[in-house]
């Protein structure tokens, strides 16, 4: 399956999101920076809790406040409402490649969102400096997308490339991931 063709599907965001919702997640654009902002993304969490443009949102404020252990808690929580309605697995560990073909068919935008996603915890983690728990995502995600469209594999060997130059200069590895 190409996992870069997504041409033919309902992304997200397409779904409805509550009017109120929406307008507090336009809110928090305009707020943000100030408290008010998050305080709004949290209201819109309350009344679409399992939206995953709520979920995206309050995502990419955490990201961008460099609230890393705030962002895996909402990364893990879009992935359990996304396995859930995909049928798959809420362990990523226990999914195969049978229940991802089945998974592509009820929702190919959805399974790309969740692959995604898993992709993103993976970097976190990273920025965290908690390589191993990284790598197994990763590693998992390389083995689901044989042809890496989703670069799982290109960020396991950059990993491995740190880590033997770090090891060949005798200090402690510290991988430091910066936001682009």
């Amino acid at each position: 399956m190409d996992l870069l063709d997504f041409s033919d599907c309902k992304l997200y965001f397409e779904d409805e999101l509550p009017a109120e919702a929406e307008r507090l997640i336009a809110q928090a654009a305009d707020d943000y920076g100030d408290p008010s902002a998050e305080l709004a993304l949290l209201r819109a969490h309350l009344l679409a809790p399992e939206h995953l443009t709520v979920l995206v949102s309050l995502y990419r404020y955490y990201f961008y406040q460099h609230r890393l252990d705030e962002v895996l808690i909402v990364a893990e929580h879009a992935m359990r409402v996304s396995a859930r309605h995909l049928g798959i697995p809420a362990d990523w560990r226990q999914i195969d490649e049978a229940q991802l073909g089945s998974a592509a068919a009820t929702s190919f935008g959805l399974l790309r969102f969740y692959l995604l996603a898993l992709k993103a915890e993976s970097v976190v983690l990273l920025r965290l400096g908690r390589i191993a728990e990284s790598r197994d995502r990763l590693t998992k995600l390389a083995t689901l997308d044989s042809r890496d469209h989703l670069g799982a594999a290109k960020l396991l060997e950059v990993i491995d490339e740190f880590q033997s130059s770090s090891e060949d200069s005798d200090s402690t590895p510290e991988l430091q991931l910066v936001a682009a």
